[in-house]
């Protein structure tokens, strides 16, 4: 098994019981988890200590974005429950992002949201943000600047970021849908393999496994399309 697994289980589930079954059906050696805003409303930090004693690294999507000082706050609570690694967003701004960094340290890794992958042109231009792209750049600018690990964006967008920060700033990548299967509410979409091609380090998957009516065997062969073998 990969000692840095580059998939992430999203486990967008509504309770806990659903998301323990997940987890007790895949290999903590071969993905990482998400826990995301709804199962963490229903199920609070307890399913982040229940996650990690079957040892899963967990990364923490609540996409923090509130005054500087409570952005803080909250993130060091929650690096307290020992997460790998959690996100806030990039649009808080500077002040914003700073006092997040000081509040997150090492081992906890800190990205920054950019622009979220269910957003299309249309949307974008509707909230006064313009072109993906070039808000994505000016948003994982200001997220290095503020001594940020990485930050998350669309896979469209990794080449790009790639070409203008080098490891071990990272880029995760949600909107990630192995071939052939469907793109639910996400936009700004690719393949594992492109992904990576583009300079992506980790994969967000969520239903392509999830929904799979068996979660380990389609969690194999997504490792298995990005070349990460058993």
């Amino acid at each position: 098994m990969s000692h840095d697994p580059r998939i992430i289980v999203a486990l967008d589930c509504a309770e806990s019981r659903e998301a323990l079954a997940l987890a007790d059906r895949l290999d903590p050696g071969a993905c990482r988890l998400k826990v995301g805003l709804e199962l963490f409303t229903v199920a609070g930090p307890a399913i982040v200590t229940a996650l990690r004693e079957r040892g899963f690294e967990i990364f923490l999507d609540l996409k923090y974005h509130d005054i500087p000082n409570t952005v803080a706050r909250a993130c060091a609570r929650a690096a307290d429950l020992g997460v790998w690694m959690m996100n806030v967003h990039a649009l808080g701004g500077p002040r914003m992002l700073a006092m997040a960094r000081k509040a997150v340290l090492p081992p906890t890794l800190l990205v920054g949201v950019t622009i979220l992958t269910s957003h299309d042109s249309a949307e974008l231009a509707a909230l006064g943000l313009g072109d993906a792209a070039h808000r994505v750049q000016s948003l994982a600018h200001l997220c290095a600047a503020e001594g940020l690990d990485g930050v998350v964006c669309s896979p469209q967008e990794a080449a790009l970021l790639r070409a203008q920060h080098a490891r071990p700033f990272r880029l995760v990548t949600p909107g990630i849908r192995p071939s052939g299967s469907q793109t639910h509410d996400q936009r700004r979409v690719a393949t594992g393999r492109e992904a990576l091609a583009a300079g992506a380090d980790y994969l967000v998957i969520g239903r392509p496994i999830t929904a799979a009516a068996l979660p380990h065997e389609a969690l194999a062969a997504c490792r298995a399309e990005i070349g990460e073998a058993d």
